[in-house]
């Protein structure tokens, strides 16, 4: 038991400013600690288990004499009823440490979540994409919000101002919220129903997205101003223009053409070969080469163009050209028509004008078929075929088009199967 000491008054106190540790009395063991750096504490010393502790009460002059000793006497009654005040201290602070790692905002999950997947991403434009969402939507509404709190009524306040007027960003954001929400779950932050899950619960509550979705068809030229049209584009001078052409001849996305590389090229196959990684699909994608396309490959690398890089249609100063270069070319051309556009000229060719099979058109424009077919297309037979097609397709705008004509497959080892 600690040597009772004299009990002294706040003025007392006030006064002390010598480091050491002096006793106040009023309560066995309290007294205040004079740091060298001139801070001045309250300590406790008492007697716990046989074992001497010292425990703080908290910094002077924010702890008042009065508040020290009420503090001492608080737990001096602790350790007469067997609880130690420091362990007690010590599992109070842990578990308060534990409740905070384990609080995590919706926003906080969403960053998480995006820092985790991005690495499988095809490319940051599809992050930027999430991020830009989830920040426009659904922060406002739950972004500071714990994951664990985030409610029906939550999600309903983000999707309903935008569901019919905005659906396929509305069903993406969502989709989004979803997939936060599960990650945290999986990660033991949450421990509730997902309530942005569509299918037996947010379907029951919202219109189908496909329901309300306009579609949005890119503007394309008719088919049958094809002849026409080309032309006028190869009496366009840039290599805009001939990436353009190229685009056309192949039935490629803007991106694929603009970023060809020479590398891709098989000249003597007539074959350009695009990397999954700049794919849409995520898939390699075999191309086709008519000799048409060819013919503007060949006007590609007469073109002047920068010492260093790879690429089949380099801006001037070096790097791929814009997507907006290519709209250019079609602006001067006084035309409306969107470069997109002409994929849809192209498959309505093939399926108005043409007898080659629905399959091979969509594997032109890489886009997923069934199982089946792409079993065939990965043995080559579809992809001669669709060689088949590109060349009846640069044909067809070569010349000037008869109304209504339906170009057949060329001998027999060409029929559908």
């Amino acid at each position: 038991m600690p040597k009772k000491a004299v009990e002294q008054g706040s003025l007392w106190v006030k006064t002390r400013t010598k480091a050491g540790v002096h006793f106040v009395g009023g309560v066995a063991g309290l007294a205040l600690q004079v740091l060298p750096t001139g801070g001045r504490t309250w300590v406790l010393r008492v007697m716990v288990g046989g074992r001497r502790r010292e425990i703080g009460l908290g910094g002077y002059p924010d702890v008042t004499l009065a508040g020290a000793r009420d503090k001492a006497r608080e737990a001096r009654d602790k350790i007469v009823r067997g609880i130690d005040p420091v362990a007690e201290r010590r599992a109070a602070r842990s578990s308060l440490d534990s409740k905070n790692a384990a609080t995590k905002t919706f926003e906080q999950c969403a960053d998480a979540y995006m820092a985790a997947k991005a690495p499988g991403w095809k490319n940051a434009k599809h992050g930027a994409q999430w991020a830009a969402t989830l920040k426009a939507y659904a922060y406002p509404v739950m972004g500071k919000l714990p994951v664990q709190d985030v409610v029906l009524a939550h999600v309903m306040s983000v999707l309903e101002p935008i569901w019919t007027t905005k659906p396929e960003t509305a069903s993406r954001v969502r989709n989004r919220i979803e997939l936060v929400i599960d990650w945290a779950a999986a990660r033991g932050y949450r421990d509730k129903d997902n309530p942005a899950r569509w299918r037996g619960h947010l379907d029951k509550l919202l219109a189908a997205p496909t329901k309300i979705a306009r579609v949005q068809h890119f503007a394309a030229l008719p088919i049958d101003d094809m002849h026409s049209f080309m032309e006028r584009l190869r009496q366009v001078q840039g290599m805009g223009a001939l990436a353009l052409e190229f685009a056309i001849l192949t039935a490629a996305r803007s991106g694929e053409a603009r970023g060809a590389t020479w590398a891709e090229i098989d000249r003597e196959g007539k074959v350009w070969t695009i990397p999954a990684v700049r794919m849409k699909g995520g898939r390699e994608h075999r191309v086709p080469l008519s000799d048409a396309a060819l013919v503007v490959l060949d006007k590609a690398l007469a073109m002047p163009r920068p010492e260093e890089g790879d690429l089949v249609f380099p801006a001037a100063r070096g790097g791929p050209l814009s997507d907006m270069t290519l709209t250019a070319v079609l602006r001067r051309m006084k035309l409306e028509a969107t470069v997109h556009g002409f994929r849809s000229c192209f498959r309505d060719w093939a399926a108005e004008r043409t007898s080659f099979p629905p399959e091979a058109a969509e594997l032109a424009l890489a886009h997923a078929v069934g199982n089946k077919v792409e079993a065939a297309y990965r043995r080559g037979d579809l992809f001669e075929r669709r060689r088949v097609m590109m060349n009846a397709w640069a044909e067809f705008i070569d010349h000037e088009p008869a109304q209504a004509d339906v170009l057949p497959l060329h001998g027999a080892t060409h029929a559908v199967a």
